[in-house]
């Protein structure tokens, strides 16, 4: 066992430094970014390769129903083949023994990667960059909520109680002593995260009760989506030490503002290091703007990858920071794509309409492959907005349904993000959406019930 330990990443190496590691927890992300895999004890994964499960996972929707999408070959739950990526070990610091997590990566039995599979959608996105010679860069901003237990569905969603003893209060955002009000919560995500080696960029409330706002540092789009995909769980593990619950639901408490994933993207030449955003004098470039018109051309197609739930579309309110548009301007909250204030070489472009309740590794993907598309289409973006774009129409889709619609004739778009991706992708999410429409509502049996 030794050694394979001594190549582990430096945080995992000193999460383990006078240690005796029990166990190693062999994880994939599904569809819906929840981590799927088997616990080993670490004799065992000492001595294996890779390990098998069932590409089923794949086809399961967030209820734990299946959706048709085996192929011609039925379901038949063929076994496909995980590979560790080493790289990605790190630490499970909230378990009762010392354990590690490692992400795999999953082919078929003749080697080739199983194309549904969201580490792989990103994969082929972010390889699709390099043979134009261009490194993506992003960085992902978690919004999510701290809220009381809730153990039954039919009670609405509360805010958690603070360290004062009274409820999170709402239009608090960027307080700092709203943040000490979740200070104990706080104090168990920066441990988490220095035992898993995350370098976090700040910590701030935003504008709901109880929510808050994690900033990652930029880099590798496979290598963010990662931490994305560990720090659900690592915000999680935190809360419910602490009599509560973290949601990452795009619109958990009606009347407050919803949680999003928002994106910045940047563009670097691999041969020169330089941002292709910029030239040589701090102009921006043609590919800039080709990036945005990309983004504005193809992101409605991609919604539905970005907003994945029916809840995902009640965030998108006119007025309650979140974008309905497809303008973009700098420095402007009120538009879906925004340039933040930055010097030359840090110009990015940020998606603000992507929810917190997407697979990281989707949602970038399906983002980076709009930018991609423009900049094979080579056109110029609408023009620059000026003032409140509220005012403007909705650019996006309302409804999960309509969201689908685009997607399934987005032929392109399957193309970057690959083909069977897409199949497999629209008849999950078509199986979620109709079990969905079965379901009736409160609002429902309070308004039509005596009323039509």
């Amino acid at each position: 066992m030794a050694q394979w330990t001594d190549k582990l990443p430096e945080a995992a190496t000193a999460f383990l430094e006078g240690r005796r590691l029990d166990e190693v927890e062999c994880i994939v992300s599904d569809l819906p970014g929840i981590a799927r895999g088997k616990a080993v004890p670490a004799s065992k994964f000492a001595k294996q390769d890779f390990f098998h499960l069932p590409d089923s996972i794949f086809y399961q929707t967030i209820t734990g129903d299946w959706g048709e999408a085996a192929g011609e070959g039925g379901f038949i739950e063929q076994d496909m083949v995980l590979v560790p990526d080493m790289t990605t070990a790190t630490a499970a610091p909230w378990t009762g023994d010392w354990t590690l997590q490692v992400i795999h990566d999953c082919f078929d039995s003749a080697g080739e990667p199983i194309p549904y599979a969201p580490r792989n959608v990103l994969r082929r996105v972010v390889e699709m960059y390099a043979k134009r010679g261009l490194k993506a860069v992003v960085a992902p901003e978690m919004e999510f909520f701290l809220v009381a237990r809730n153990i039954d569905p039919a009670h609405d969603i509360k805010p958690m109680m603070g360290r004062s003893g009274r409820p999170a209060a709402a239009r608090q955002a960027y307080s700092m002593t709203a943040v000490d009000e979740f200070g104990p919560v706080i104090d168990d995500i920066y441990d988490f995260a220095e035992a898993q080696g995350f370098e976090i960029d700040g910590i701030t409330q935003e504008g709901g009760a109880g929510q808050l706002e994690i900033n990652l540092a930029h880099g590798d789009p496979i290598k963010l989506a990662d931490e994305v995909f560990f720090f659900k769980r690592l915000i999680r593990e935190a809360a419910m030490r602490h009599d509560c619950f973290a949601t990452f639901m795009a619109k958990p408490i009606a009347d407050e503002p919803g949680s999003a994933m928002h994106i910045h993207h940047s563009l670097v030449d691999i041969t020169t290091g330089k941002n292709i955003f910029v030239d040589d004098k701090g102009v921006e470039t043609p590919e800039f703007y080709h990036f945005i018109a990309g983004l504005q051309n193809h992101m409605p197609s991609a919604i539905a990858v970005m907003a994945p739930y029916v809840n995902s579309y009640r965030r998108y309110v006119k007025d309650h920071a979140a974008p309905i548009n497809l303008a973009w301007a700098r420095d402007n909250r009120t538009t879906g794509i925004r340039i933040p204030i930055s010097g030359p070489a840090a110009r990015r472009v940020e998606n603000r309409l992507a929810g917190m309740d997407c697979n990281p590794y989707l949602c970038i993907a399906a983002s980076l492959a709009c930018g991609l598309l423009g900049l094979e289409d080579a056109q110029m973006p609408l023009d620059e907005a000026q003032g409140d774009a509220y005012e403007g129409e909705s650019d996006i889709p309302q409804v999960l349904g309509d969201a689908l619609d685009l997607f399934e004739e987005a032929t392109r778009l399957h193309e970057v993000l690959h083909p069977d991706f897409a199949r497999v992708y629209s008849i999950v999410k078509r199986a979620e959406y109709e079990e969905f429409l079965q379901v009736i509502s409160p609002w429902e049996r309070e308004h039509l019930l005596l009323n039509v």
